[in-house]
């Protein structure tokens, strides 16, 4: 999707932190119309040029089958999305179909911007959507959005370091996470891994706490981890930056630095999309030469992380049911399928996921297609772990800097916790 390997997996939601930008928002060729031409209009973000081809197509075939119904295709840039669809949503001049992530989509949700998608697509239709997956896209019982490519996050591992450190099998738990970072530092002097705590880059610690069994806020949108598990989730993390199992630089670098060092061969594991093991094997061959992928690491919920993408309908939009009809066109399974395999993604549809290419692969195939199966495989315990809400952010900011001050000492784990709690509360 760009030029540089590294960002091939920047169209997901989470796992979007890499890019620096640089596609021009442009249109389609195989769609245009003239001026009167009643149309509706249809942004995605940054799949063009890779994607042209296919969705030319997939918008022609939608015309044919709906004649009088044009669509124009806009790409705009990862970069600009949020700018620009803020801006014409305020201004009334919104698209009628939308590329989002649940994440963005919700501020706007809160905001009554889209369309209630449950008056205009009946239930038989949704469940045609992996039910935890349609979740992701509700808020206050209202869906907002279809669901529409994903991917899970799998384990891509060193095998030579784990064979240095002795280490038969990767870690599926944050607790034999936290062994094998002490055997890893023991055994090769390397660290294990390395994540985030920057409140403005990964929310992955963030699920961290959900995937231990945190609950973040309760019904009435109060902070809901000021207890015990919240209090043993915040002491792992401390507990691990104390023992010196986890870079210094976690405080102050981005998500790219654990790409860098897992490419350096510095760091044993990597959680990421499996797309990633193309990028590595591009740009690290020895490093791609001895890499793997494991199933997400996960904690006592057994909840597992997946990034979505989905489209969602303005209210304002002036030809509501043709955008519908459009929506659900893009992401029907026979669409859905031929985009997974084209982008190397994940489809949201029940009967998509159900196709060989997500369940087997032949012998001898790249460890990025073994990937795809653990990461598909991943899809029967992955939901969204972030609550749809305006305000995630500011959530994660008190969490990470109270984190970060019990980290450092300036705190003990349980002031850092309760006051989190009541930065929170107080927003």
């Amino acid at each position: 999707m760009k030029r540089k390997s590294w960002q091939l997996f920047a169209i997901f939601g989470l796992l979007g932190l890499l890019l620096s930008a640089v596609v021009s928002c442009s249109r389609g060729t195989a769609n245009s119309e003239s001026n009167n031409t009643p149309s509706i209009e249809f942004w995605t973000m940054q799949l063009q040029p890779q994607f042209t081809e296919y969705f030319n197509q997939t918008i022609a075939a939608f015309e044919k089958e709906n004649p009088g119904v044009k669509v124009r295709w806009v790409d705009v840039p990862w970069s600009a999305m949020e700018s620009k669809i803020l801006g014409a949503v305020s201004a009334k001049t919104a698209p009628d179909v939308v590329n989002l992530n649940p994440d963005f989509a919700a501020l706007l949700a809160g905001r009554n911007a889209w369309l209630n998608l449950d008056e205009k697509i009946p239930e038989q239709v949704r469940s045609s959507y992996l039910p935890n997956i349609w979740k992701a896209s509700v808020l206050d019982g209202k869906s907002y959005g279809i669901p529409w490519y994903l991917t899970t996050q799998v384990t891509i591992y060193n095998t030579e370091l784990l064979k240095k450190a002795g280490i038969a099998k990767p870690p599926t738990t944050y607790a034999e996470l936290a062994s094998a970072a002490k055997q890893v530092k023991e055994k090769t002097g390397k660290f294990a891994f390395f994540v985030t705590f920057v409140p403005e880059d990964s929310a992955e610690v963030l699920q961290s706490l959900v995937q231990m069994g945190v609950t973040l806020v309760d019904a009435e949108g109060k902070a809901a981890f000021n207890n015990d598990k919240g209090k043993a989730a915040f002491q792992y993390w401390v507990d691990l930056y104390k023992n010196g199992l986890l870079p210094q630089d976690v405080l102050v670098q981005g998500h790219r630095r654990a790409i860098e060092l897992y490419q350096a061969g510095e760091t044993a594991f990597l959680g990421s999309g499996p797309q990633f093991l193309k990028a590595i094997a591009d740009n690290a061959p020895s490093i791609g030469a001895v890499s793997a992928a494991a199933p997400q690491i996960t904690g006592e919920s057994g909840k597992k992380t997946v990034a979505v993408m989905n489209l969602v309908v303005p209210r304002d939009s002036k030809r509501p049911d043709d955008a519908v009809k459009f929506a659900l066109y893009v992401t029907n399974s026979q669409n859905q399928l031929a985009f997974a395999k084209a982008a190397n993604v994940l489809p949201s549809t029940v009967d998509a996921l159900q196709d060989g290419y997500f369940k087997s692969v032949a012998d001898g195939a790249t460890a990025a297609d073994r990937a795809r199966i653990v990461s598909a495989a991943g899809l029967e315990k992955a939901e969204l772990l972030l609550p749809p809400m305006k305000d995630i952010k500011k959530l994660q900011k008190a969490i990470y800097d109270n984190l970060q001050a019990a980290m450092l000492g300036e705190k003990p784990v349980e002031q850092a916790v309760a006051d989190a709690a009541t930065a929170w509360n107080q927003r």
